[in-house]
């Protein structure tokens, strides 16, 4: 059957809700309600039964719940890595070296190659990051601007660019909901990092304005503020205490650095392990789901012995540390298991077919990565979640792209950037919060200095996916 137009109304309204309500959950949860509606022909009844049977019929998939398995048993990781003190021990040594650091560039250059190697979380990045190198730049007259500069375009940018954690199996997700082969999924997302445009431009300009004076705009005059007055701040900002955010980073009692970088390398090692096995020597052919649920489980499993060998819980409390660690996942496996829901509907529906056919008509195919860039910046920046923008943007950018012959890394290289944009420079985003509350500057003042920047990659990443939509 052909739905024509109302194939389009469930992602639609989606869009329109995440952009009006600024809520994912909600918004997903309707377009679910909505296409069931429509495929059932308007009975309210049998809508309601088909959007709970949607939901249930995620964990029919082996490769759904192994998704969402994996992104829990990452929770449980990353918190056991805080509470046994591996990220205390972790900045303790990064703190100790600090020494060696006798200027401005060189805290600079710190504070963007720390933010680099804590890539396993944005948020946690952040708080890293921003609390480590704090002290160190006030004490060499880094501006709090350039500050939660550094520090937030190397979180979330840098977690998509070395998607070894969650970011893995989140983002693979969200390519197999739109169709992608789940097996291939994870070699999709690979591909698809060096087409990244945005995230590299913004990882890359970051460190370069370490070094060379490229600093412009309201960033140029917050450095020559600092170093003519020697203030951090803005003087008007600091007078208005209400763009400023205190998080208190929670210290654990028994610091081992082993127990964040051995889990960590068990994951790393685990995957590649795995993928070389079942692709019998070539990665990129490796069962990718089976790799990511081993590599998880073998994390998990040196973590938690590590934790019993030095003592540092019992069985007992461990295993409450463990499910709270899971719980600390819940928001991003609701999203993606709504997301994992209305992707089968989307496809009955046809609308990638159809979006395909309307667009083909007055759109060349190779301005779909620009375009999908640019619904992804749009709606990201509204909503500040990079992961539900990705979750929407999946369900309509990855179909369409598969109707129009579109290269499919490129795609998804777009989306990725687009929905990363509005994390990094979006007022109402988690992580531009945590970038200030770590480094001490005004939300406002943030926003104001890196915006012009975000902008700039974003025009050069748009010209760029016109450019490869005919290249490739």
């Amino acid at each position: 059957m052909q739905y024509g137009f109302l194939s389009v109304v469930p992602p639609l309204v989606t869009i329109i809700l995440a952009l009006i309500t600024k809520n994912v959950f909600v918004a997903l949860l309707v377009g679910i309600f909505l296409a069931n509606m429509i495929l059932a022909g308007g009975a309210l009844f049998a809508g309601l039964n088909g959007t709970f049977y949607s939901i249930v019929k995620v964990f029919a998939s082996n490769s759904n719940t192994i998704v969402l398995l994996s992104i829990f048993l990452i929770g449980a990781v990353l918190y056991l890595i805080e509470r046994s003190g591996g990220i205390d021990a972790f900045i303790d040594i990064m703190v100790k070296k600090r020494g060696i650091i006798k200027s401005k560039k060189a805290s600079e250059f710190f504070t963007w190659l720390l933010g680099c190697i804590v890539f396993t979380s944005g948020s946690l990045s952040c708080m890293v990051t921003g609390s480590v190198a704090r002290p160190l730049n006030d004490s060499m007259k880094v501006s709090h601007e350039k500050a939660s500069f550094l520090v937030h375009s190397t979180s979330t940018p840098v977690c998509v660019l070395l998607p070894l954690s969650g970011w893995l199996g989140a983002m693979s997700g969200y390519l197999a909901s739109g169709g992608v082969p789940k097996d291939e999924a994870i070699s999709v997302l690979f591909k698809s990092i060096p087409l990244n445009f945005y995230c590299v431009i913004a990882v890359g300009f970051a460190l370069l304005t370490c070094f060379l004076p490229l600093d412009f705009g309201p960033m140029k005059k917050a450095e020559e503020r600092v170093d003519a007055t020697g203030q951090l701040d803005d003087p008007a900002s600091v007078s208005d205490d209400s763009g400023n955010v205190n998080v208190e980073v929670a210290k654990s009692a028994n610091p081992n650095v082993w127990n964040m970088i051995m889990p960590m390398l068990v994951m790393i090692v685990g995957i590649l392990a795995v993928l070389l096995i079942t692709g019998k020597g070539n990665p990129t052919k490796g069962a990718g789901m089976q790799a990511l649920l081993w590599g998880c489980m073998f994390s998990a499993g040196s973590i938690c012995l590590m934790c019993l060998v030095e003592k540092v819980f019992t069985l007992e409390k461990l295993t409450s540390e463990f499910i709270k660690g899971m719980g600390t996942m819940l928001s991003i496996v609701v999203v993606l298991t709504l997301a994992f829901a209305m992707g089968p509907l989307v496809k009955q529906l046809d609308t990638g077919h159809y979006l395909s056919g309307v667009f083909m008509s007055f759109l060349s195919p190779a301005l779909l990565p620009a375009l999908t860039f640019v619904m992804a910046m749009i709606l990201s920046f509204a909503t500040g979640t990079s992961m539900g923008t990705m979750a929407i943007m999946g369900l309509i950018a990855i179909p369409m792209a598969m109707q129009m012959g579109v290269n499919i890394p490129l795609t998804a290289g777009a989306m990725f950037g687009g929905a990363i944009f509005g994390d990094h420079s979006s007022p109402i985003s988690d992580t531009t919060i945590m970038s200030c509350a770590t480094t001490g500057c005004n939300i406002m003042d943030h926003v104001k200095t890196q915006l012009p920047y975000a902008i700039c990659f974003a025009v050069v990443s748009i010209v760029l996916y016109v450019v490869m939509g005919f290249v490739m």
